[in-house]
């Protein structure tokens, strides 16, 4: 299948296995099932993908509490709800943020801009804000940022600090170069540190700034450009 106007090519892949893309009204597995520009409609999730569409790019302050997919197979709501009733065109998440986190999401329907940030060699570094259920010493705070080996796979921050702390709890500043699944939990979790928030406040150079916890907002010409290298 031609990936043109849908995603990245891996993304396109793993969308089509998962049986979310639909060719002419059925759907199709095989990432190589031809189709012919104007001739076959293509749809993800139901939505129908319009290669003429003005280029879309949001940020979304995601609350806790929704998964970030189209549709949920255990019915659970959606970062979608987020853009009910704004008549936006079909957008995918560049990204994710599971459900238990919070903050900054981007939204596009601009493949090639959306591969760019997304990709591990070209993309911008994310920074997270993390409560957690102690105070992490340096040696920690160390291991965290030279790796720690997990299921056979080396997980690291580009950096970690102790934005401030209390009696009980602290928050840490951890920036990540990769944006691996759930890699945060993953490493805290393995020198016994329990998440109690993760927000994510930065993508790059934009920030999440005051967005409103649910409320979304277009990128400038700018902040398009800088995220997507252009």
């Amino acid at each position: 299948m031609s990936k043109r106007g849908l995603c990245s090519r891996t993304q396109a892949s793993e969308w089509i296995r998962a049986g979310r893309v639909s060719v002419d009204g059925r759907v199709v597995r095989d990432p190589e099932f031809p189709t012919i520009a104007g001739r076959h409609r293509i749809t993800v999730d139901g939505n129908a993908l319009d290669a003429s569409a003005a280029r879309v790019h949001l940020m979304l302050n995601k609350p806790r509490g929704l998964v970030t997919t189209a549709r949920d197979e255990r019915d659970r709501d959606t970062v979608y709800r987020c853009f009910d009733g704004a008549g936006l065109p079909w957008v995918a998440p560049v990204g994710r943020l599971d459900k238990a986190s919070e903050g900054l999401l981007l939204f596009s329907n601009d493949p090639a801009w959306a591969a760019h940030i997304t990709d591990p060699a070209t993309g911008p570094d994310k920074r997270y804000h993390v409560q957690v259920d102690r105070l992490p010493d340096a040696a920690t705070l160390a291991m965290l940022h030279a790796g720690i080996e997990i299921e056979g796979d080396i997980f690291r921050a580009k950096s970690a600090d102790v934005l401030r702390s209390g009696e009980r709890t602290a928050w840490l500043d951890i920036v990540l170069d990769e944006g691996r699944n759930r890699q945060i939990r993953r490493m805290l979790a393995a020198v016994e540190i329990q998440v109690l928030r993760l927000v994510r406040v930065a993508i790059g150079s934009l920030e999440l700034g005051e967005l409103a916890k649910g409320a979304w907002r277009p990128l400038t010409e700018d902040e398009v450009a800088a995220l997507g290298g252009r």
